[in-house]
């Protein structure tokens, strides 16, 4: 069986420009995201997935520098990069993850994982239903599935944003990884200068005494410093996502 993590991630953020190079204690946001995937043990391998756009040389001389992975290909069509990125080592499964999450947990990560396997499910995450932060997000998928969507998806929606098509045919069966508490409110992911400050807030405060701190870490020290935790609660979640569906249209092939 074979795992593949897929992180997207581009330099041109029209919001808070080369965000995914940020510096959090030394290193590029995006470097310290992949030291915490590869903390799962149950991906094989990853990867990172870019354009072929100049803007985004950056990120793969990064990669180089750290011995990843990079693939490029289409900007806008990410499920074009995506499964293009896959079909050269046909894995099993697919994880999707977002390159503006520096705090995800890889026990998360392993625990959708565990619950795509053991339900046999094509399509698998923890946002079908959000109970977990919003920059804890993990979609798994399987191979054959990603293709089907590769060759199917027809709208812009669908195809600038990935699994969309998967999560709107019935015929995909799916399964939901929940949270014990409902966490969805809570912000953990950068798309403005403020969610930089709060991640930033989060790395000063733990990773010296803890460099694989988790989501309970986190949260405990949100309780201590609540001011911190409702920064940018106020940030739409998924909002590229409802710009999309808001201004979709069909894709001639």
């Amino acid at each position: 069986m074979s795992i593949l993590a897929i992180i997207q991630a581009r330099a041109s953020s029209t919001r808070l420009p080369e965000k995914v190079l940020l510096p959090l204690l030394g290193k590029p946001m995006l470097e310290r995201q992949i030291d915490r995937v590869k903390r799962s043990k149950r991906i094989d391998r990853i990867m990172v997935a870019t354009s072929t756009n100049n803007s985004d040389d950056v990120i793969d001389e990064l990669c180089q520098k750290i011995d990843i992975s990079c693939f490029r290909g289409s900007l806008g069509d990410v499920l074009d990069r995506y499964y293009s990125a896959a079909k050269e080592s046909r894995p099993e499964h697919v994880v999707r993850i977002t390159g503006d999450c520096p705090v995800i947990d890889h026990e998360v990560i392993d625990e959708v994982i565990s619950l795509h396997l053991k339900s046999k499910a094509d399509y698998t995450s923890n946002t079908i239903n959000p109970t977990y932060p919003d920059g804890l997000d993990v979609e798994v998928v399987k191979f054959t599935s990603l293709k089907e969507a590769w060759e199917k998806a027809e709208l812009a929606s669908e195809r600038e944003h990935v699994t969309p098509y998967i999560k709107k045919q019935e015929k995909f069966k799916k399964a939901n990884l929940e949270n014990n508490e409902d966490l969805s409110s809570v912000r953990l992911t950068v798309d403005e200068q403020v969610d930089y400050d709060v991640i930033k807030f989060i790395y000063d405060s733990l990773f010296i005494k803890k460099n694989d701190f988790n989501l309970d870490d986190i949260m405990n020290l949100f309780r201590d410093n609540l001011d911190k935790m409702s920064l940018n609660q106020e940030i739409v979640r998924n909002e590229g996502y409802i710009k999309s569906l808001r201004d979709d249209y069909i894709i001639s092939k």
